[in-house]
Formats: structure tokens, C-alpha cells, sequence
């Protein structure tokens, strides 16, 4: 469902709003006092990011355990980045986060640092069934020269794909047969059917209890009926695209975090609901501390 801009400026207008929203999610629409466990109204304190129990007056901080709990940044701005970190396939630079919210460059990256977390931590961590299909790529090094397997300060990363359903990617420290097959034991359901290309890395997979069917990359076959790789692949291709148009470049250090936030939107692009919402939502899962 489209979530246009005029709709966000209307549902979160001011820091009050978002507050309320944040409340909402964290303790219900018929919320309890921790503090005398009674149904409760709780009222908002003035000049902080708190509310007291109509009955016994005990606080709660709804920010507590968010990235916004120590944060001085207005918390419409805070709704709004994450408004543009999901209206976008591309992602948001810091740069562009910094003029669109009128904030620090320092304040724009901490801020989107800390969203690329939020995602990170809202990926599904069920196992993969069906028809997954499984493939490597490469980010950073080199511009020039070798590309791909073997380039020079390349960084991989392991992707697996469920066709009509989410997609897993990881960094990794290598691609090796000791270091990929076990990722893929702990990630996929036995029974399976699993698609990769003829690296030799995956030739083990039919042993591990997966029906494995590869396609021929090397002898120019990309399709040959249900057996591609072309769903991760094309993953691969979008972050990339993405990172050199929108980021420019992607430290390692960095780069699972930017992973996490293109699998967060990849994996969220066709379900009911605004992807906002399902982020926002995600507030509620958050270890909340009550003072």
C-alpha cells in the first residue's frame, strides 16, 4: 500500500504526535500502569519524553531502548528519515539525509546508522523453505582491473533467496565449502529444492539432504526452465546500482548494516501495509525501561 507524503505530514505533524504513536505501540490502546497495575490514562509530562499514571503517577519513557532514546534530534525528524528509508529503493545518503532535515552531517549518519540498525534487527530469522535459490557476489575494491572472485579488496557476501518469499544476505569471511555449507544447513529447510551455479563450493548440497540443481553459468546458460539464479541476482544488482549512484562507496565495516537495510525493503516490498508502518511497528518489539 502507497503511503504518499501528504499522508505522513498529516499523521505525524509534530513531536507530540510521534510521541503518541511510539506510546501506543510500546503499551497498547488500553495500557496497564506497571507501577499499580491498573488500567490506566497516562498523561504527558511537559518538556520531556514521558508520561505519568493517572492513578499513582508512576513515569514511563516510551523512548527507552529506541535509537531515539538519547538522542536531542526532534523526533519528527526521526519519522521522517524513516519515511525516506522506505520510499526509496536506492537508500538515503547522509548527505541527503543532512539537507532534507537541516541537521549535522554528523547527526544525519549517526541517525541513519542507527535506522540500518532498526532494520537489521527486524529481519526475519525463520528458515527458508520451498524453492530458495543461493549465490555469492563481491562489494567494494578495486573500480579496475579483475572483478568478481579473486579481485583485489573485494568483500563477499552470501545472499539466498526464497522465490515469492524473503531474501537472506550476509557478509562473509570467505567462500569457502567450511564456511558457506553450514550457513545454509542452519538457514534452509531440509527437502529443500536449492538453485546455484556450478561453483564447486555447492557440491555437497544433494549430500546435506537439499535437492540441488545448478545452472551453467560457464557455458554462457543463464535460464534453463525453473533452474536460474536470477532472483538474488537480481538483488545483487540493485544494491550495487544503489551504492555506487547513492552511497558512492561502502566501507566493510559498514557494509552488513547496509545489506540489512536493502533485505529490509526487499523483503517488505510487497506485503500489505505501508513499509513506514511495518518499521514504525517494530518500536513495539523494543525492550522499553520504566522509571
Amino acid at each position: 500500500m502507497k503511503y504518499p507524503i501528504q499522508q505522513f505530514l498529516k499523521d505525524y505533524p509534530n513531536d507530540e504526535a510521534c510521541l503518541d504513536k511510539i506510546l501506543e505501540l510500546r503499551y497498547g490502546s488500553s495500557p496497564s500502569c506497571p507501577g499499580c497495575n491498573r488500567k490506566t490514562t497516562f498523561h504527558r509530562i511537559k518538556k520531556r519524553r514521558a508520561y505519568a499514571c493517572q492513578f499513582c503517577g508512576h513515569h514511563i519513557y516510551p523512548c527507552v531502548g529506541t535509537p531515539f532514546e538519547k538522542s536531542r534530534t526532534p523526533l519528527r525528524l526521526w519519522f521522517y528519515a524513516m519515511y525516506l528509508f522506505t520510499a526509496t529503493r536506492h537508500g538515503v545518503s547522509g548527505k541527503e539525509l543532512e539537507r532534507q532535515l537541516g541537521v549535522t552531517y554528523k547527526t544525519a549518519w549517526r541517525m541513519a546508522d542507527k535506522l540500518r540498525e532498526l532494520m537489521k534487527q527486524a529481519q526475519r530469522k525463520e528458515p527458508m523453505s520451498g524453492y530458495v535459490e543461493v549465490d555469492e557476489a563481491y562489494f567494494g575494491g578495486r573500480s579496475t582491473g579483475k572483478v568478481g572472485r579473486g579481485a583485489k579488496g573485494k568483500t563477499p557476501v552470501l545472499g539466498m533467496a526464497q522465490r515469492k518469499g524473503p531474501i537472506r544476505a550476509m557478509m562473509v569471511p570467505d567462500i569457502k565449502t567450511k564456511t558457506i555449507l553450514p550457513i545454509i544447513r542452519d538457514s534452509i529447510e531440509k527437502g529443500t529444492t536449492i538453485y546455484s551455479d556450478q561453483l564447486n563450493i555447492y557440491d555437497s548440497i544433494s549430500c546435506m539432504g537439499y535437492d540441488h540443481k545448478r545452472i551453467m553459468h560457464s557455458y554462457g546458460l543463464y535460464v534453463m526452465g525453473e533452474i536460474h539464479t536470477n532472483t538474488v541476482e537480481g538483488f545483487w544488482s540493485l544494491m550495487k546500482r544503489s551504492i555506487r549512484s547513492t552511497h558512492i562507496h561502502v566501507s566493510q565495516k559498514h557494509l552488513p548494516k547496509y545489506i540489512s537495510e536493502f533485505s529490509f525493503r526487499y523483503n517488505n516490498r510487497n506485503q500489505p501495509g505501508s513499509m513506514f508502518e511495518r518499521l514504525v511497528s517494530f518500536l513495539a518489539r523494543q525492550q522499553s525501561i520504566e522509571h
